[in-house]
């Protein structure tokens, strides 16, 4: 259905059945539910620690489990902020996060995957541009330096790309 049919549709409805449309999309959706848990009570800040907290943990686990080490975790955590339309330095900060604790990870532990170090080196092109297209470079970009002296100094063998 095209935005214009659903628009043509909507403005058919009365209020009371478009408020009955939107609470049973909030009831069948999690998405949708989510978005308005933001709209109404974004607490932008808590959801970042509780991001990095997810982040730090597959890296250094609190548990006594082997660290997984996986990108997606903090990629989906991302994806859902930028849907949110959440304030982009505090995205940006949670990038760059997920990159210090590979980084910090991976100096204080071998890795033999090859996919870690080019998902970490995807990320960091992904967290370059979402920085330069919202304007965040002043802010953001001596810890992108950082990151990328770290990965030259531990000699990762695709340390030409950062």
């Amino acid at each position: 259905m095209s935005k214009k049919t659903l628009k043509k549709y909507l403005s058919y409805l009365s209020k009371e059945q478009l408020e009955e449309q939107v609470l049973d999309l909030y009831d069948r959706l999690k998405e949708v539910k989510e978005f308005y848990n933001f709209v109404f009570n974004p607490n932008e800040n808590k959801r970042v620690e509780e991001c990095k907290f997810k982040i730090q943990n597959e890296y250094f686990p609190v548990s006594r489990r082997k660290p997984k080490k996986r990108r997606s975790v903090a990629q989906k955590q991302i994806k859902s902020f930028i849907k949110l339309g959440m304030e982009s330095a505090l995205i940006a900060d949670v990038m760059l996060f997920n990159m210090e604790t590979a980084v910090l990870f991976s100096e204080k532990n071998i890795v033999k995957q090859e996919a870690f170090y080019m998902s970490i080196q995807k990320s960091y092109a992904e967290a370059d541009k979402f920085i330069i297209e919202h304007g965040l470079s002043p802010s953001y970009q001596e810890r992108l330096q950082k990151i990328s002296n770290t990965v030259w100094e531990q000699n990762w063998f695709n340390k030409d790309a950062f």
